[in-house]
This record gives C-alpha cells, structure tokens and sequence, in this order.
C-alpha cells in the first residue's frame, strides 16, 4: 500500500470518528446489551453465533402421526366420485354457429385495423430506415470511387 492510500484510509478513520462522537457515541456504550461484537471489539464470525446453539433447540414440534399421506383408496369409490361429480354436472350445449356475414364483418374490421397498425410501424421506422439505406449507400459509393482511382 502506498503512503497516499495510508493517508487515505487514516482520514477516513479520523471521519468515521468525528461522525461517531457527532452522534455522541462513546466506545463503551453498546446498542444492545449483549451485543458480544461490542465487548470483543470485532464482529463475531458465525460459527460462533450458531454454534453457540445447543443441538436441541430445533425439535420437531409436530407428531410424526399428524402428517397427512396420501393412501391408495378402493378404485371404485373414486370412479363413482367421478361418476355423481358428472351427472350434478349439466353437459354444455353446443352454442349455435356464428352468422356467416358476421364474421365476414368481423374479418374485414380485424384486417383494417390491421392496416391501420401496419401503417403507424411504417410511418415511425420509415425515417430510420431511410437514413440507414443512405448512409450504407454512401460507403459503397465512396468505397467504390476509391476503387476506381486506383
């Protein structure tokens, strides 16, 4: 480390001071009162924090008896859940087809406004893709006048 990186890092130590004694901060006075960080002088690695734990602080709070698993039920109860589940079940009615004209009618609205669309993309590219077409025409001109003077 260079003299001016030390210098660096004492100013702003000497900052991060002045800012501790601003909030009135002093060294002894710790925000938690068990805060072991504060007591060593150094953030504890987390080994320590969990290890600290004892071993039985995770136990299982549930019985293995209450946990729902799933059974292989007599296949006929489940074929007549289906069956009664499909006779309260009205079948749909087939909806009657849409009026030919209609669709015709539709057909057109969809294709104009369509165009519609078409047109406004075209209208907002056009301006880019003409200056784009200019400017590689003129490359190859200039390219090709270059050629021919040789």
């Amino acid at each position: 480390m260079d003299t001016s990186k030390k210098a660096e890092s004492a100013h702003l130590l000497d900052d991060l001071e002045s800012i501790r004694q601003l909030l009135g901060e002093d060294s002894t006075h710790s925000t938690l009162p068990n805060d072991p960080a504060r007591s060593e002088g150094q953030i504890p690695l987390l080994f320590d924090v969990v290890g600290a734990r004892s071993d039985t602080a995770h136990q299982q709070d549930f019985d293995e008896d209450d946990i729902p698993t799933l059974t292989l039920d007599a296949p006929d109860a489940q074929v007549e859940q289906v069956q009664q589940a499909q006779q309260a079940s009205p079948a749909p009615q087939p909806q009657a087809l849409p009026n030919p004209d209609a669709l015709l009618h539709l057909d057109n609205e969809l294709r104009a406004a369509a165009q519609l669309i078409m047109q406004d993309v075209i209208d907002d590219f056009a301006p880019h893709i003409e200056n784009e077409i200019k400017r590689r025409l003129e490359a190859r001109l200039e390219r090709l006048l270059a050629q021919q003077q040789k």
